[in-house]
């Protein structure tokens, strides 16, 4: 739930057990309060382990046995991914976990004792403080298909930027050792391409080796459009080729093992990519967000990756600011500066909106005339990137409604929304 800071706060009461535990890789360590700040106990430093946990569960119950305590919160930074076995394991075991800013930690540190010390302890009792002050938020855990898409868009995003780093590897090699491949074959990743490369040949090696042989290689994959011609050009522009000619031996393995790996990779990510498929068929409203003209399947499955079940959702807001996207200002007196984005929250999910907006301008009819109002309109004209960011959050809003209600988005409904089109309309 979205609450406000003194809902927070009214969520705490008297039988409220606050527990702050600061996490690490292999040990972390607890700290306990009630909702008034008074301590209970020592610090607990228990295992990143099943025995750990349930240690952990125990001195819990102990001191709310103690103190009187029935309900319990535990907070904790949510830095790297250390903190995630634990925050599932207290969920399935019903307690209610919520998550603090590592900012505000780093910036509360010396309210109690003045002091810029760090320590494990500290930090434990930091971030029950924070929690004591209304200064928290639940995470949002995906959880079930939310689970599996998120890994699985993680493992295809490693795999592109593994075979980006392949294909660098390749054009190097191409050009040290035969830079006028590219004059032959424009685009060296074609199947006729790709079958010349696995050979593994140098262009001397090219000239002396038999049209036929080349060709039969070529014809493994591509059947039809690649011929005789296609070879003779090869030979051809191999002969005059002013290709390195040292260290070819180990340069013969470094192609024949990049290729591999290429096909190993382009392999991979058509696995993985067709599981994405089919976690995508079973989630209500996918097909009404990839019928919006410029959005395809990779970027709904990014944005639900990311963003999770959007039924957890009680205002598309809530996504704004989980991405980073709501304004700050800042102003003193008679002073005020510039309006910018926080970039607060999930940076793959700014990322993401920014990199689909650009499209989406161009090729769609709506966002484009939304576009072009918000930077020529008499009034406040936006500059090209403050627009961007605008309609960045405006596709959130869209995709957040056509999402959860399965409605078909209606691009004369979003351009009613503005003035200056209603006026249009009107008239």
């Amino acid at each position: 739930m979205n609450y406000k800071q003194n809902e927070k706060i009214l969520q705490l009461t008297d039988e409220t057990l606050i527990v702050g535990v600061d996490i690490a890789k292999e040990r972390h360590v607890a700290r306990a309060q009630d909702f008034r700040g008074i301590q209970f106990g020592k610090a607990l430093y228990f295992d990143n382990s099943l025995e750990g946990f349930q240690h952990f569960m125990c001195w819990m119950n102990e001191l709310a046995l103690e103190n009187n305590k029935h309900h319990r919160m535990i907070g904790m930074e949510p830095t790297g991914h250390y903190w995630l076995p634990l925050a599932y394991w207290l969920m399935e075991k019903h307690q209610k976990v919520v998550v603090v800013n590592p900012a505000h930690v780093k910036k509360s540190k010396e309210l109690d004792d003045n002091s810029p010390t760090k320590n494990d302890v500290k930090d434990a009792r930091v971030i029950s403080r924070l929690i004591q002050d209304g200064r928290y938020s639940e995470p949002h855990l995906p959880e079930g298909i939310y689970a599996e898409l998120r890994e699985g868009m993680n493992m295809y995003d490693q795999l592109m930027k593994d075979l980006q780093a392949v294909q660098g590897r390749v054009h190097q090699w191409i050009d040290r050792y035969f830079p006028e491949y590219t004059a032959v074959f424009a685009k060296w990743e074609g199947q006729s391409s790709i079958q010349v490369l696995k050979m593994g040949l140098f262009p001397d090696e090219i000239v002396e080796t038999d049209e036929m042989t080349i060709l039969s290689e070529i014809r493994k994959e591509v059947k039809r459009g690649v011929g005789l011609k296609k070879v003779r050009q090869l030979k051809e522009t191999a002969r005059h080729s002013i290709g390195l000619q040292e260290g070819r031996t180990m340069a013969r393995m470094k192609i024949i093992t990049l290729m591999d790996q290429y096909t190993l990779l382009h392999e991979k990510m058509n696995e993985v990519w067709k599981m994405i498929e089919e976690l995508m068929g079973t989630i209500p409203g996918v097909k009404e967000m990839t019928d919006i003209k410029g959005i395809g399947d990779i970027t709904i499955a990014a944005f639900l990756a990311e963003v999770g079940d959007l039924n957890k959702y009680v205002h598309p807001e809530q996504i704004i600011k989980l991405a980073g996207l709501n304004l700050k200002l800042e102003t003193s007196g008679k002073w005020k500066g510039k309006t910018v984005i926080t970039k607060r929250g999930r940076p793959k999910l700014r990322a993401l909106l920014f990199k689909v907006i650009l499209p989406l301008v161009n090729h769609n009819p709506a966002f484009k005339a939304l576009h072009e109002y918000f930077t020529t309109r008499k009034e406040n004209p936006l500059k090209k990137k403050q627009s961007l960011i605008a309609l960045c959050c405006k596709l959130i809003r869209v995709l957040f409604t056509v999402g959860k209600k399965q409605v078909a988005f209606s691009p004369e409904r979003m351009l009613r929304d503005i003035p200056h089109f209603r006026l249009q309309d009107a008239a």
